[in-house]
Formats: C-alpha cells, structure tokens, sequence
C-alpha cells in the first residue's frame, strides 16, 4: 500500500452522481473497488436507478438515494439539495462527477474538501436554457476545491471560466471481460454469414450521439451485396425515432436495445465507429482498440487524443459523406486495416490503468484531506 492509500484509512469519501446510463455511472463503478482497498469507506450518493443499472449496493458498497436529476428541474432540486446535505453529513470529502452533481455539492458543501469531474461539455443549443446551465457551470467550476477534466478541452474550458485548481485526468475504461460467444455464433444470432461486414455502434441513443450521421451515411450502403449490416447498441430518447428511420429508408442498420455483452459484439464485428458531436474519452472508443477494432470517429472533444496519430480514422462530425468514404475505404483496404488494428494496439498499451486511475484519485484525496 502507497503512502497515499495509507492516508485514506479510516475516511469517509462520499461519490456523487446524477441519472446515468452511461459512462459516469461506470466510471464511478469501476474506481470504488480500489478506493475501498485503500481503506476508505466509500459511499454512492445518486439516484435509485442509477443504482439499480450499475449495482452499488448489490456489490456491498454505502448507498444513499438523493433523486439529482439530468437536467434543471427547481422542485426537484430542492428536493435534492435537502437529502443530499443529510446525506454528506460526517463526510471528510466529497467528490461529483458531472456537473449536476457538482452543482449540488458545491451549494451544500460545508468545510470538506469538493471535488469536481466533469465528464461532458454543454451541448444544449442557444437560448435561456442554455445561458442559465452556463451560469450554473461557472458556480460549479469556480466552487470546487478541483476540477477533474475527463478531455484537454474540459480542462482549457474550466480554466477559461475561473476554475481555482483544473487537472487533467483521463477517465480510463475498465476492462471489459473476455467474450463468452465465437464470433460465428455471434453472426449467427444476427442472421449475417462469416464474410458479411459488421459495423458495430455502442452508446445512448441520444442526439448528443450523432446518430443521423450513421443513418444518412447507411443510405449509401443499402445497394451493398456482401450483407453488411450495422448494429447500434444501447437504448435512450431517440430509440422509437431511430427504428422508425431505419424502417422507412430500408436501412442496414439494426437497434439492439442495451446490452451487457459488448465484448462478444466487439469479436464479431469488422468496424466501430463512433458518430458523436462530442466525447471526452468514449468508452467505446477505448474497449475498440484496446479489442483490436479499426475505429472510425468523429474528431471531436478528447477523441483525438485517444484515436490520434493513426490509431483511428477521425472524420469531421455531422458529416456522413465522410463516414461513408472512411468505412468503405477501410472494407476495400484489408492492408489499412491492419494497419490500424497494430496503431490502435499501441495506442492502448501507454493509456492509463484503471489501477493508476486509482491511485491518481488517492494522492489527490489525501492531498486535500491534509490541507483541510
């Protein structure tokens, strides 16, 4: 044990998160573990149902329900604001994740230290709204003790808006386990032969997704005689919008709902892309090639420093014309694709650990409890 994990013994570390679906939720579910064996006593503040997706409590970890919603909602966050001062009561630290979380943290905090990870940028487009969550976002930044930016362009923005300590620190996904189905079965549940080219898409379906990329670019792809087909999984708002489309146009494309099995879909496909107006550091982006997956995507937030340097091919976003090009490229040029299946290899060996995740959170906890 570090001298730093020695310094979390016996303290009592209280994570924060909104509704999630998503990344937060497995970012947060991933790093209890280690903080746990450090020896702090570690517990989950966050909505029921988050819980019940990422399962804090049923792995033995402190769960307190505090109903923080997604987006603004004044009754609501009243509501919040009560259970959640209750709920940090005998805290020695705190740490948000997103700034929903952060925002109710930093208005309840009392003389412990606050910690900030912001996970996502604001993408809510002009208007009141928007002009209000940027107010609320400054409030944010600047209350936090730290700011964890998951991208560099989180960290320059948080800067930018006066943030008092703004550190970098990528969000590493954990590792997901070993596929338990071949990729023959897999193709064949999907009714695709050996030989026919598997897109894989894994996120929300959410506008922030870009999704009416894909969509506009399989257009192109329907005339296609070798039976590509194009499987998106995960579920969210756009769901009965996006099954509608693919109806309508006779698209290639397949909705697959959530699912818990994105290793074995990973081994059986050919091709990941990844269509979204922004990222941090995509989940699916890492597990791709970290899988061996050539990964198309758009250039956008943290993506270029995960998929730079020809360990991915990066297309401008909103643009399907340019994810028609990379993936048709990519299915005629086997020698491109090996080539950056051995980039992205590479790229993925010098990416942090969820090990030095941990122990990165640590020394900062401990930095912070010392001074507080």
């Amino acid at each position: 044990m570090t001298s730093s994990e020695q310094g979390l013994t016996g303290r009592r570390i209280v994570q924060v998160l909104a509704t999630s679906t998503g990344g937060v939720g497995t970012h947060v579910r991933a790093i209890l573990p280690g903080l746990t064996a450090a020896g702090a006593t570690v517990t989950v503040c966050g909505p029921p149902a988050t819980d019940e997706l990422f399962g804090f409590r049923a792995a033995g970890f402190g769960f307190k329900p505090v109903r923080i919603a997604s987006g603004l909602r004044p009754v609501a966050d009243a509501r919040a604001l009560l259970s959640l001062r209750n709920a940090l009561r005998g805290a020695d630290l705190v740490h948000a994740h997103g700034l929903r979380a952060g925002l109710l943290s930093v208005l309840v905090r009392s003389a412990v230290p606050v910690v900030v990870t912001v996970h996502n940028a604001l993408l809510e487009p002009a208007g009141v709204k928007r002009g209000i969550s940027k107010a609320l976002e400054r409030l944010v930044v600047r209350g936090a003790d730290v700011v964890l930016a998951a991208s560099l362009d989180l960290a320059e923005h948080a800067r930018f808006l006066g943030g008092r300590d703004v550190r970098s620190t990528p969000v590493s996904a954990p590792a997901l386990p070993e596929a338990t189905r071949s990729r023959a079965e897999v193709r064949a549940d999907l009714g695709m032969t050996e030989t026919a080219p598997l897109l894989l898409a894994v996120g929300r379906l959410h506008p922030q997704k870009g999704y009416h990329t894909l969509l506009s670019a399989a257009r192109h792809w329907r005339g296609r005689t070798d039976g590509l087909l194009v499987v998106i999984a995960g579920d969210g708002p756009l769901s009965a919008d996006l099954a509608e489309w693919i109806a309508r146009e006779h698209l290639p494309v397949r909705l697959l709902g959530r699912r818990s099995d994105v290793a074995n879909l990973l081994a059986a496909s050919d091709l990941v892309v990844l269509t979204s107006l922004w990222e941090a550091r995509a989940l699916v982006a890492q597990e791709a090639l970290r899988a061996g997956r050539p990964l198309v995507a758009t250039a956008v937030g943290g993506i270029p420093e995960l998929a730079g340097h020809g360990a991915g091919i990066l297309i401008p976003a909103d643009d399907p014309a340019a994810l028609d090009a990379a993936v048709t490229g990519l299915l005629e040029d086997p020698a491109r694709v090996a080539a950056l299946v051995e980039a992205g290899l590479t790229a993925a060996a010098g990416w942090p650990t969820l090990e030095d995740t941990v122990g990165q959170l640590s020394a900062l906890y401990v930095e912070l409890l010392g001074s507080s």
